[in-house]
């Protein structure tokens, strides 16, 4: 259900938000919308597409969501992504850079600029990009943001940073199970037993046990030479894994 991946081969998250919207392949049905409704349509059938590894129906219908609005930071971020995915980062970088240009103060804009760059190993421009996106009025993933700073900070090998962000993250969602995770992780390698520990236990306490939060305790009561409990949690982990 959960996934932790430790340091070094972390991935930050491109953010869109679901809009509402009739999703339909039908060229007729969309004389009758808006042109933001239309391009909408467009972004939800192709991220499907892109999420059934159909690249090509993919980028047919974010181009088709492009003409239909062509300053529309969705369409604009949903094609760039494409690119990014796809291995065409220039084309990609040049998306993302029109629309800064025209949505500077857009916080999704911002924070899948910041995750672009943090992929192509930019991870001062990337940090900066973040914390711009959470600075923006109006702009409700803050917690998504900071999580892609911390992880982004992980992948830069800046474990305090990374540490804090992930903190901040928590401030704002207690609920993220990845920034749980990986800040118990991260607990855990700095000798912050009793603050891991009780993190670990909110965390089965809100979701039962998991496979990768078992994987941390064991970890961290051998460290701490709690064999007992270690033997416990190994048991546990085994009976779930298996």
């Amino acid at each position: 259900m959960f996934g932790i991946k430790r340091v070094g081969v972390v991935t930050v998250s491109i953010l869109f938000i679901s809009a509402c919207v009739t999703v339909t392949d039908n060229p007729k049905a969309e004389l009758k919308a808006d042109p933001k409704e239309m391009a909408e349509s467009r972004i939800a059938l192709g991220l499907g597409y892109m999420e059934q590894s159909n690249m090509l129906k993919a980028r047919e219908n974010f181009e088709k969501a492009l003409k239909h609005s062509p300053d529309y930071y969705r369409a604009q971020i949903s094609m760039a992504h494409y690119f990014d995915t796809v291995g065409e980062t220039d084309k990609a970088q040049k998306l993302y850079r029109t629309s800064l240009r025209q949505h500077p103060r857009n916080g999704n804009v911002l924070n899948n600029y910041g995750t672009f760059l943090c992929k192509q190993g930019e991870y001062e421009q990337a940090d900066g990009y973040f914390n711009q996106a959470i600075k923006q009025p109006y702009y409700y993933l803050v917690s998504a943001s900071y999580e892609n700073a911390a992880l982004c900070a992980l992948k830069a090998g800046e474990t305090d940073k990374a540490k804090a962000y992930f903190e901040r993250t928590l401030d704002h969602d207690p609920n993220r199970p990845r920034s749980v995770l990986q800040l118990s992780q991260l607990e855990i390698e700095s000798g912050e037993y009793t603050e891991a520990r009780l993190r670990l236990m909110r965390f089965h306490q809100r979701y039962g046990l998991q496979v990768p939060s078992l994987q941390l305790l064991v970890e961290l009561e051998k460290r701490a030479g709690n064999h007992t409990l270690e033997k416990k949690y190994q048991k546990q982990l085994l009976h779930l894994a298996g």
